[in-house]
């Protein structure tokens, strides 16, 4: 069984290395993303040691954090940003306090997403409202599942990330066809080789299942898309400019949502 604690040497070991490397390499982008992960992954550890009250607590400020750079982007007024968030937030409430109530959770949050606009009698922009605020709901809740799943949500965290950045080396070097118009940096090559680093990640950990390669061969890619996709409306680079090195939350943890809804259809 996978436990933080048996995770945790091989988190400080890859941390420990990367801090190696990036010293190695001189570049201040570099050391500045680093230094973002060196405080992040402790706390992120952390949380998930102390059990499914530090899980819950991660996932709402997550998700709080993430509702704010979605609303931005989608510009969304501060009543639907405070309803979408508390929405969310009951969500994984309910995945912590009520297990097997969290739809219920999230259809009295989707009543409380379209109350907004129609209690405003917005007619002029109350349908994107609406339909943004339930996107964003349905996107976002997924975070309520790092609760249940508890180590294995760090490993899938994990495995996706190396995922990432082993697609964006590889597909520089390797090039090839495009993976989609709405990411064309993005190359098949280094999608197969991400799928590759992110299943021998799951392997090295003893978390190689096939409901968990395929959240990371699937799901992963399919998030950053996503993403890459709302971000492209919104004639936006980034989600957010605050998280050093990686632009907005949002950024950090596309690929995570869609691997941990993926995750939760084949369980």
């Amino acid at each position: 069984m996978i436990t933080v604690a048996s995770l945790a040497p091989y988190l400080g070991g890859a941390l420990a290395l990367g801090g190696i490397a990036v010293a190695a390499s001189r570049r201040r982008e570099l050391l500045i993303r680093w230094c973002a992960w060196a405080v992040g992954v402790p706390l992120v550890t952390g949380a998930f040691w102390w059990g499914s009250p530090g899980a819950a607590a991660i996932a709402i400020a997550v998700g709080v954090i993430a509702v704010m750079e979605f609303g931005g982007l989608m510009q969304l007024g501060r009543a639907d940003r405070v309803v979408l968030a508390a929405a969310v937030a009951g969500v994984v409430l309910a995945a912590w306090l009520a297990p097997g109530q969290e739809l219920r959770a999230v259809a009295i949050g989707a009543l409380a997403v379209a109350a907004v606009p129609l209690l405003s009698g917005d007619a002029d922009h109350g349908l994107h409202r609406l339909c943004t605020g339930l996107l964003g709901l349905a996107w976002l809740s997924v975070l309520a599942a790092l609760v249940p799943l508890g180590a294995s949500a760090l490993v899938l965290f994990v495995a996706v990330s190396v995922a990432d950045i082993a697609a964006y080396f590889a597909g520089q070097r390797l090039g090839g066809p495009r993976l989609s118009p709405l990411s064309p940096a993005k190359r098949w090559s280094g999608t197969l080789a991400g799928v590759v680093a992110g299943v021998g990640v799951l392997a090295v950990l003893s978390a190689l299942t096939w409901p968990m390669a395929v959240a990371v061969a699937v799901g992963g890619p399919a998030g950053d898309l996503l993403e890459s996709m709302i971000k492209r409306g919104a004639q936006a680079k980034d989600a957010g400019h605050w998280l050093p090195g990686s632009g907005g939350l949002l950024d950090r943890i596309d690929s995570l949502l869609i691997a941990l809804a993926v995750l939760l259809v084949l369980r």
